[in-house]
């Protein structure tokens, strides 16, 4: 993609989506988290935020526990969540129920691509800004909604709150992960129906944008966070309406595939996985199994217990470093539950460049993860830490918009946009804003 040569340039020139312009709405991890990835390939995003332009903020995930730095109250302190979801974004505080806030939300929509929002349905046609009346502004815009349960369909869900918890269990995901009754179903161990959500939503919006190119006209996509996740648990529905099969949860176990499992070892847990009949048959032969009909994955499956038995003994007697190194000379796929703490010793996460260290303008130089996928040509990179409320403001409404002085000024002294600036400032090495070849 090239960049639009007659746009005003707010980020540095970089990655695959250079050119792109992004309004990211959204809250709470699905909807932003779809623009930080945008945002990591090159896309220049442009979070809206509403009132109130001083903590509690509208956007939770500024004020989610842990802050830091530690020991500070915001805005001197900002949520870890913010810092690594919210880089590589400008930020503009605007009061979108004041009509002078539609119109600055609409100028800037004219000048974009693509917008992303994560409200409950129908918060922006009470706002006035219902997908028609914002297609007015802008025919080829791609409009995304991600919500929990979806624009359409039986008005009492439609209208329900959701978060992660709610779209792993209503997916049928939930079902699915922990060990059998009457033990609980067991969650994620991180927001991932949000994340993936974030993933489906980025992916659905540049689809939508290619067909804008093409076609000269935009379109609005409905992202259901249930959906996502059902539409990932294989062939779960296939089972059900061709077998009347309902699939329960396994433990640590996979319902078709063995071995496929966790186990204990010397210092820990490792992973066995052998779902082929070629990893089967080298992982029999290690473990010297010779009973008749043995080299068939089947007979592994109709002899659990007997081959967990084995397994089990041979795996305890070794460190999980061991057993790494021994499935690679046998060219079995065994590997060590690694924790953060292993990750970040790991010399393979280092040299692909998985650890980045970058400044954020309340934190001050953070460390985390980094960028994948990986383009040999268009890397993506972090160029900023994530903004602080309204940091942007004057470069938007100045830069990009075209706005006189005197307009924003008016804009400011009505509260129709704000800031929140650190106390004191941001840390000296964090720039507030990069232009390219500064």
């Amino acid at each position: 993609m090239a960049a639009v040569p007659d746009r005003p340039r707010l980020v540095p020139s970089f990655g695959p989506l250079d050119g792109l312009r992004v309004v990211d709405s959204g809250r709470f991890v699905a909807g932003p988290w779809a623009a930080t990835y945008l945002a990591e390939f090159g896309a220049e995003v442009i979070h809206v935020e509403g009132p109130p332009f001083a903590p509690p903020f509208s956007d939770p995930t500024r004020l989610l526990p842990p802050l830091v730095p530690e020991g500070r109250a915001a805005p001197s302190a900002v949520s870890e969540s913010w810092v690594q979801y919210s880089r590589n974004k400008l930020s503009l505080a605007v009061d979108l129920a004041d009509p002078r806030g539609r119109e600055v939300f609409l100028d800037l929509i004219a000048r974009s691509d693509i917008w992303i929002e994560s409200s409950r349905p129908g918060t922006y046609d009470r706002l006035g800004l219902s997908d028609e009346e914002v297609r007015t502004a802008n025919p080829r815009l791609t409009i995304v909604h991600v919500s929990g349960f979806g624009r359409t369909g039986d008005p009492a869900r439609v209208r329900a709150p959701s978060f992660d918890l709610i779209g792993q269990a209503y997916s049928g995901y939930l079902s699915l992960q922990g060990a059998p009754d009457p033990a609980p179903p067991m969650r994620a161990g991180t927001a991932m129906n949000d994340t993936v959500t974030g993933l489906a939503a980025a992916v659905a919006a540049m689809m939508g944008y290619v067909a804008a190119e093409k076609s000269g006209r935009g379109q609005s996509i409905d992202v259901a966070q249930y959906e996502v996740f059902f539409t990932l648990l294989e062939n779960l529905a296939l089972d059900y309406f061709l077998r009347g099969v309902v699939r329960g949860r396994h433990g640590t176990a996979h319902a078709r595939l063995y071995p496929y499992d966790v186990y204990a070892c010397r210092d820990g847990w490792v992973v066995v996985a052998t779902p082929t009949a070629g990893s089967w048959r080298a992982l029999r032969d290690w473990l010297r199994i010779d009973a008749a009909g043995s080299e068939s994955a089947s007979w592994a499956m109709a002899h659990r217990e007997e081959v967990d038995a084995a397994l089990s003994e041979a795996l305890k007697e070794r460190t999980g470093e061991e057993l790494e190194a021994l499935g690679r000379s046998l060219d079995l796929a065994i590997s060590p539950v690694y924790d953060i703490a292993r990750i970040a010793r790991d010399p393979h996460y280092r040299e692909r460049g998985m650890f980045v260290e970058w400044e954020d303008p309340i934190a001050g130089r953070v460390k985390g993860a980094g960028i994948a996928p990986r383009f040999d040509r268009t890397p993506g990179r972090i160029w900023r830490g994530a903004p602080w409320l309204g940091q942007d403001n004057r470069s938007i409404l100045l830069d990009l918009l075209e706005y006189s002085p005197e307009q924003v000024e008016a804009l400011r002294s009505a509260r129709v946009i704000g800031e929140c600036p650190p106390p004191g400032g941001a840390p000296p090495s964090a720039p507030y804003f990069v232009r390219e070849g500064l």
